[in-house]
C-alpha cells in the first residue's frame, strides 16, 4: 500500500501503478484524479504538500507533488503531447506501454527506443496557463499560509529535499540559456542515476512529449532579461507554466486558483530546445514561431517551473484564516462561520473604533470605510455591476503621508491591495491596460490586471497640474471604466476585449475627485497628530494579533454572505421613498434611493444580518443624511462644489 512519501515524493510512480493496472482501460486517468483527491482529504493532507508560494523552487524535489496559489495571467495555445506511447527493446523486441501525462519529456530505459509509428500511440491535448502569484497579495497572507501549512512541508521527512547543487543566480541561468553547450556539458557529465530516481537519468533517450515544435529558448543574438510579466511593480515569487489536462474551459484569465500537481524543472528541456534551434536541417515551415515567442513560451525551467496539474480549484478568496471554499450553502451550516457570527457585534465595534482612530477621529468616515471594505459585485444587470461601492474620501491632508499610512493599515486588513499614487508622470508613463503582443504571442500585463476583491487605493492628494499625453488619457479613461462599469478593456491592437472585474476602489483626495465614485465622504479630522507616522504605527502595535485576525476574517467573510429583502420591507421602503419625494422633490432622486439601498445592504451585512430590517433602513437613511449634510456644509464654507 503506498505511503505518504510515495504520493508526495513520487506521484508519477503512483500514476504508473494505476496506469499499469488499468491499461487498456481508458478510466485510468479518472482513477488517478480520484486517488489524489481522496489522499488530500485525509487529515489536512493539503498542509503536507509543499507550496511554491512559500518554498524556493530549488528546495523542492523535482517530480514531487507541489501546490501553487496563483492568478491566471495568460493562456497559451493548446499543445499536443503523447498521452500513451510504446517503447521497444531492439535486442529482445519486447514492448512496453508508457503514459506521457504529467510529463514534459517521454521516458524510456537505456536499452529502449520509442516507437513513433506504433498503433498504440495516443496523441492528446493539454492547455498551458501562465500563472503568477496573486498581484498585491498582503504579507500577512503569505506569513499565515507559511506558518499554518508550509512549516509541515519543510519539517516532514517525506517532503524534505536537499538540492544537488547550489542555487544559481539569475545571471547564471541566463548564461546557461545563452550558452546551452555549457549546460549540456554539465548535464551529460553527471553520472547516471541509480534505478529508482528517474529524474537523474541522463543517458536514457528522452523525447519531448509536446508534439508542437515551436517552443524553444531564444537565440544567443537577442536576449534581454526575461520579463516574468507580473502586473504590479516590485512583485516577487515564481511564475509558473501550469499544464492543465481536464476542464480547462472552466478557467479564465484573472481567475485565482490553487493547483496541485507534479513539479517539472527538468534541465533537459533547455537542451532539447537548443538542439532543435541550432539544427540547420529544420524545416522552416515546421517552426513558424518567432524567436521571442519561443523565449516567452519556453523559458528556462529553473526560472519558470512547470506544474502538471492533477487537481485544481478556483478560490473564492485567499484569506488563509477562512476555509478555502465557502459557498452560500456551506456558510449557513459551517461551524466556523456560525461560531464567528455569534461574536460579530464586538468585532464590528472594535473595528469601527480602530478605523475611527485611523481616520483621525472621524467615526462617520469609519462607518463608510467598513461598508466599502465589505462591498463586492454580487450580480450584473445588463452592463450595470450591482454591489460596487467606490468611496471618495475627500478632505485628506495634501502631503500624502496620511494616505500612505492609511493604505498600510488597510493592507493589514485585506488579503490583496495596491496603492496607486496618481501624478501626471505616472499617468503618462505607466502601463495600466494589458495588451496583446503578437510577436511574442502573449498578453502583456498592466496595473489593472488584478484578481477579484483586490483593494485599489488611489491617492490624488499629490496630483499637480500638468498635461496628460495620449497614454495618460487612456489610463485615466481605464480607471473611470473600472470604477463605473467594473471592467477593463484589454488592448488587442485591432480590437478591445472586455474583462469584467470586481475591484474595491478607494480614492483619497483633497477636494472632490476628478474620477467617478459611488459615494463621497468628506473627512472631518477630530485630531491632528504632530507625527503622522508615529500615530499610525502606534495604532497597529496597540492591536493584539488575535484581534487583527478577527478583523481580517470579518471583512472577508461578510463578502461571501447572501442577502435578500423581504416583500414586506420592500413595500415599506417604497412608501418611505414616496414620502421623501413629497417632502423634498428636488433633492431626492432615484439615484439617492439606489445609494441608500446599497448602504442599507452593506450596513445589514456588517451587522451579520442577511435580510434588511426596518431598523437598518432607518440607520442607512441617517448615515446618508449626515454624509450629505457634511458635504453641503463644506460647500457653503468653500463656496464651490466638492
Amino acid at each position: 500500500m503506498p505511503c505518504v512519501g510515495d504520493w508526495l515524493n513520487s506521484p508519477l510512480s503512483i500514476v504508473q501503478g494505476i496506469f499499469a493496472q488499468n491499461v487498456p482501460n481508458s478510466d485510468w486517468e479518472k482513477k488517478v484524479t480520484e486517488y489524489f483527491k481522496e489522499k488530500l482529504k485525509e487529515n489536512n493532507a493539503t498542509n503536507w504538500v509543499p507550496s511554491l508560494n512559500d518554498v524556493p523552487v530549488h528546495y523542492l524535489k523535482p517530480n514531487s507533488l507541489v501546490k501553487f496559489r496563483c492568478m491566471v495571467q495568460d493562456m497559451f495555445d493548446p499543445e499536443f503531447y503523447m498521452g500513451v506511447y510504446e517503447t521497444v527493446d531492439p535486442n529482445t523486441n519486447a514492448r512496453v506501454l508508457h503514459f506521457g501525462k504529467y510529463r514534459d519529456v517521454a521516458e524510456c530505459g537505456p536499452q529502449q527506443e520509442i516507437d513513433l509509428n506504433s498503433s498504440q500511440t495516443v496523441t492528446l491535448e493539454r492547455q498551458t496557463f501562465y500563472c503568477v502569484p496573486v498581484p498585491g497579495e498582503s504579507a500577512w497572507v503569505k506569513e499565515i499560509s507559511f506558518l499554518t501549512k508550509a512549516v509541515q512541508a519543510r519539517v516532514s521527512p517525506s517532503t524534505s529535499y536537499t538540492p544537488s547543487r547550489h542555487k544559481r543566480s539569475y545571471e547564471e541561468d541566463e548564461d546557461m540559456d545563452l550558452h546551452p553547450s555549457k549546460q549540456k556539458e554539465q548535464h551529460v557529465g553527471k553520472s547516471c542515476c541509480s534505478g529508482g530516481d528517474i529524474h537523474g537519468c541522463v543517458e536514457p533517450k528522452r523525447l519531448e512529449t509536446e508534439a508542437s515544435a515551436g517552443h524553444h529558448v531564444i537565440s544567443p543574438n537577442c536576449s534581454p532579461p526575461l520579463d516574468l510579466n507580473f502586473p504590479l511593480p516590485g512583485e516577487k515569487g515564481p511564475a509558473c507554466l501550469v499544464k492543465v489536462y481536464e476542464n480547462w474551459e472552466s478557467f479564465k484569465v484573472n481567475d485565482v486558483l490553487e493547483v496541485f500537481g507534479v513539479l517539472s524543472v527538468d534541465p533537459v528541456l533547455s537542451i532539447v530546445n537548443s538542439e532543435e534551434r541550432d539544427s540547420s536541417t529544420l524545416d522552416p515551415m515546421e517552426c513558424m514561431d518567432t524567436a521571442e515567442e519561443q523565449r516567452v513560451h519556453s523559458p528556462p525551467a529553473s526560472l519558470v517551473p512547470r506544474i502538471h496539474v492533477i487537481l485544481a480549484q478556483k478560490l473564492q478568496h485567499i484569506n488563509p484564516l477562512l476555509p478555502a471554499c465557502l459557498n452560500e450553502e456551506e456558510s449557513k451550516t459551517c461551524e466556523f462561520v456560525s461560531n464567528f457570527m455569534s461574536e460579530l457585534s464586538p468585532v464590528r465595534a472594535e473595528l469601527l473604533g480602530f478605523l475611527t482612530h485611523a481616520l483621525l477621529g472621524d467615526s462617520l468616515a469609519a462607518e463608510y470605510l467598513i461598508l466599502h471594505l465589505i462591498s463586492t459585485v454580487y450580480a450584473r444587470r445588463d452592463v450595470l455591476p450591482l454591489g460596487k461601492f467606490t468611496v471618495n474620501l475627500s478632505g485628506c491632508p495634501r502631503n500624502g503621508a496620511f494616505t500612505e499610512h492609511l493604505y498600510r493599515l488597510i493592507q493589514q486588513l485585506v488579503p490583496a491591495s495596491y496603492h496607486l499614487r496618481m501624478s501626471i508622470e505616472s499617468m503618462n508613463q505607466s502601463r495600466f491596460i494589458p495588451h496583446k503582443d503578437y510577436t511574442a504571442n502573449r498578453l502583456v500585463s498592466g496595473l489593472l490586471q488584478l484578481a477579484s476583491n483586490t483593494s485599489l487605493v488611489i491617492d490624488e492628494t499629490q496630483l499637480e497640474q500638468g498635461q496628460l499625453d495620449t497614454a495618460g488619457v487612456h489610463n485615466v479613461t481605464a480607471l473611470g471604466n473600472l470604477i463605473t462599469w467594473q471592467k477593463v478593456d484589454y488592448d488587442f491592437n485591432y480590437h478591445q476585449m472586455e474583462f469584467p472585474c470586481n475591484i474595491n476602489v478607494l480614492i483619497t483626495s483633497e477636494g472632490r475627485s476628478f474620477l467617478p465614485s459611488d459615494c463621497q465622504v468628506h473627512l472631518q479630522p477630530q485630531i491632528i497628530p504632530p507625527n503622522m507616522e508615529e500615530y499610525m504605527s502606534s495604532l497597529l502595535t496597540a492591536v493584539l494579533p488575535s484581534v487583527l485576525n478577527k478583523f481580517r476574517i470579518y471583512l472577508s467573510l461578510l463578502r461571501l454572505l447572501d442577502y435578500s429583502i423581504s416583500d414586506e420591507v420592500t413595500k415599506a421602503v417604497e412608501e418611505d421613498f414616496v414620502e421623501m419625494r413629497k417632502n423634498n422633490p428636488e433633492s431626492v432622486t432615484a439615484d439617492d434611493l439606489h445609494k441608500m439601498l446599497l448602504v442599507a445592504r452593506f450596513l445589514s451585512l456588517s451587522a451579520g444580518q442577511t435580510t434588511l430590517s426596518r431598523e437598518r433602513w432607518l440607520r442607512a437613511k441617517q448615515l446618508e443624511a449626515l454624509r450629505k449634510g457634511r458635504l453641503q456644509q463644506q460647500q457653503s464654507v468653500n463656496g464651490n462644489e466638492l
